[in-house]
């Protein structure tokens, strides 16, 4: 969000402070899609992320009296939703719940050879995508909670480090020690098993979209992630600088260069009923 929609939006928080039921919308409006994008990095699955997201934006409402204007606005929401996420119930992650160790057993059995080529069709791509996003998604399931936030405020939302140890209610120096310790896990297992981040591995996700839908790890006919982003004309040109970096900075890259993220239709028709019943 630039300086210039900052402003506007903690205007209109002064406004909805007050009992404005439209500045509230408009408040809502603006920071869904960086909560939801932070719920689907943290989370894994879009269901999940729509859910979590809806309960963040709850908080927000209810807690919007005590926003004093000593941080920006979105540094608070950040905060909100960083709290709600650490503490969210392990019924759900625990079904999901996946180890390094398990991550590194499956991608050591990739293929030998792809079984079609990756520009085939468009419907080939989509499902190539859905693995890609899938797939490094998931190794941001393999950290801890606070890692993982530590690792999505940091390293890929690129937040000022000050700012997120604030928000996360930790010492710099910890924070700085907790980011460096995930940022090196994640780097060192795309370093040893990525294709995608480190050549000279033999996993490819084209040799491995065969294996994932015979597996059912992906139903082509009902795509997680590739139907629910937005294509980016930019996004190849993101994806073609990631090898030009160094091996370090690649890891990062690969996650800032996935697509934006949309919310469905209904997320929205469900904020405009949400907010006309607590204003009413």
């Amino acid at each position: 969000m630039n300086t210039a929609t900052l402003a506007v939006v903690e205007s209109l928080v002064k406004q909805a402070q007050e009992g404005d039921k439209h500045a509230l919308y408009r408040v809502l409006e603006q920071v869904k899609s960086d909560v939801y994008a932070l719920c689907v990095k943290f989370l894994w699955n879009p269901h999940d992320a729509e859910d979590a997201s809806q309960d963040i934006l709850l908080k927000v409402v209810t807690h919007l009296h005590s926003f004093r204007g000593e941080a920006k606005f979105t540094t608070w929401v950040y905060r909100v939703a960083s709290n709600h996420l650490i503490g969210l119930k392990k019924q759900r992650m625990k079904e999901q719940h996946i180890s390094f160790d398990m991550m590194s057993e499956d991608l050591s059995n990739t293929p030998e050879d792809a079984h079609q080529d990756e520009n085939s069709t468009p419907e080939y791509q989509r499902i190539l995508d859905e693995l890609r996003v899938g797939c490094t998604l998931a190794m941001l399931q393999c950290l801890d909670r606070v890692s993982r936030l530590s690792y999505i405020l940091g390293e890929i939302l690129e937040l000022d480090h000050a700012e997120a140890s604030a928000l996360l209610d930790m010492p710099a120096a910890a924070y700085r020690k907790r980011l460096s310790r995930a940022r090196n896990t994640i780097s060192e297992f795309m370093q040893n098993h990525c294709g995608w981040a480190n050549e000279e591995n033999n996993c490819r996700c084209s040799k491995r979209v065969t294996t994932a839908v015979k597996l059912k790890r992906i139903d082509p006919e009902n795509l997680i992630f590739s139907d629910k982003y937005q294509q980016d004309p930019q996004r190849g040109k993101a994806l073609e600088k990631v090898a030009e970096l160094q091996q370090a900075r690649r890891a990062a890259a690969i996650y800032r260069a996935q697509p934006v993220v949309p919310i469905n239709d209904s997320f929205s028709q469900w904020l405009k009923t949400t907010v006309n019943e607590i204003a009413n």
